[in-house]
């Protein structure tokens, strides 16, 4: 289930329609993700109704945890940071699906097939992703189920309400099949959410009598969520109605803006590195900007604009970055050697394109923070086929370090000869 499919920022769709490089969409992925237990727990906070449910760390504590919830049955969801779970299996064992409704008493032979194990649905790749934790929830009878969304919006200037009649299945299935069966209602972010804003959203959806009130409160505190915790997007699939009429939350997905987290540190304490890649939570630590990509040629430039200019040449030129790198204005010997040292495990890289405009940062610092970080990685013997493209404050300084240091690159002061040079030795 996906959002950002019809109401996505517009560097998200102009990117799906391939009208700008592939780092515009990475960088857009760059929000913390929690886990639907962990959303959960969120959402109640702010009074939005869910089913009663527990997350489990292990098998006895799943079957612990099952024994509290009513009823005779009970829902044993894996937590992953991926969508189709339901339709996915675990690689070590074949085991089908991450969502199962299950008797308490099989709960334990459940447990021990997806705790610990890794999920692969259509979202994870063929790698998959982690399982170590359980969501364990009540059974619920489920009458109807609705879509219902909020996201940042370019478009209108501030958070967008999307919904839908019909949920519980893909968005994106929805609207192309019947793009009127979309509803987008803007919400002037200065003045908030109203009585009246909401209960017409909820009108429009479908609900009416006293659960048109009960959606129109729902839909006022995910709201109040959405802007209390800095959140990007916040989509809720299926939204349901019960046949006991309560109106709750079943499945969610919540995005919280990294550049928040000076003020949501609760929330982010709470990422879950495991789902992440490895080389990225690595980048972090040395406040890097990277993003892993498919290609061959890594890319190590300071500036985000100048990064995915180098990206698009490539391109352009028959090569394929293997990464989003922007070292930032500051690099210093420790950021260069870290960069280098992610470079490198990469097993996909067959060349480097080291890519620097120095400005504020100076090529001659730049230029002996390169050095120290090719010889920190084991130097001419270890590196990959590198290629330097220097120019701007002090480059002849900075050019001449580099000539000096011994270190066997190809040099230049020209982006599309570096370029050109940088896709012919990953060929090679």
């Amino acid at each position: 289930m996906s959002a950002a499919a019809f109401a996505a920022p517009l560097g998200r769709r102009a990117a799906q329609r391939g009208l700008v490089p592939p780092a515009v969409g990475a960088v857009q992925r760059r929000f913390l993700n929690l886990h639907e237990y962990q959303a959960q727990i969120i959402f109640q906070k702010y009074g939005v109704g869910v089913p009663k449910n527990l997350p489990a760390f292990s098998v006895p504590e799943a079957v612990e945890k099952a024994n509290s919830m009513p009823g005779d049955e009970v829902v044993v969801k894996a937590q992953v940071l991926a969508g189709g779970r339901g339709l996915g299996h675990f690689k070590e064992n074949g085991f089908q699906g991450g969502v199962h409704i299950v008797p308490k008493g099989k709960v334990s032979e459940f447990a021990e097939k997806m705790l610990g194990k890794t999920l692969v649905t259509k979202q994870t790749g063929a790698e998959g992703k982690p399982n170590n934790t359980l969501l364990l929830a009540e059974k619920v009878s489920i009458a109807d189920e609705k879509y219902f969304a909020i996201l940042m919006d370019r478009g209108s200037g501030g958070p967008l309400m999307i919904g839908s009649k019909v949920g519980g299945t893909s968005i994106e299935d929805i609207a192309a099949a019947d793009p009127t069966a979309i509803i987008k209602m803007p919400v002037d972010i200065m003045t908030g959410i109203t009585d009246e804003v909401a209960s017409s959203m909820a009108t429009q959806m479908g609900y009416s009598g006293d659960q048109n009130k009960e959606a129109t409160a729902l839909i006022s505190n995910l709201y109040k969520c959405f802007i209390g915790c800095d959140c990007t997007m916040l989509e809720i699939n299926p939204l349901a109605t019960l046949k006991d009429g309560r109106v709750l939350v079943c499945d969610s997905k919540v995005n919280f803006d990294d550049n928040a987290e000076f003020r949501q540190k609760e929330i982010h304490a709470q990422r879950d590195t495991s789902q992440e890649n490895a080389m990225e939570v690595e980048a972090k630590k040395y406040d890097l900007n990277y993003i892993k990509l498919d290609g061959s040629i890594a890319c190590m430039v300071n500036g985000a604009g100048l990064a995915m200019s180098t990206m698009d040449l490539l391109s352009i030129l028959g090569g394929s970055p293997a990464n989003f790198l922007d070292v930032g204005g500051a690099s210093t010997v420790e950021t260069m050697t870290a960069a280098f040292k992610i470079i490198m495990g990469d097993p996909n890289v067959k060349s480097i394109f080291v890519n620097i405009f120095g400005g504020i940062a100076r090529c001659d610092h730049i230029a002996e923070a390169v050095v120290a970080g090719v010889k920190a990685v084991g130097g001419n013997d270890a590196i990959k086929p590198l290629v330097i493209r220097l120019e701007g404050t002090n480059v002849e300084a900075g050019m001449t370090i580099i000539k000096d240091s011994g270190v066997k690159c190809f040099l230049t002061n020209d982006f599309t000869t570096g370029a050109k040079e940088a896709v012919k030795l990953a060929a090679a």
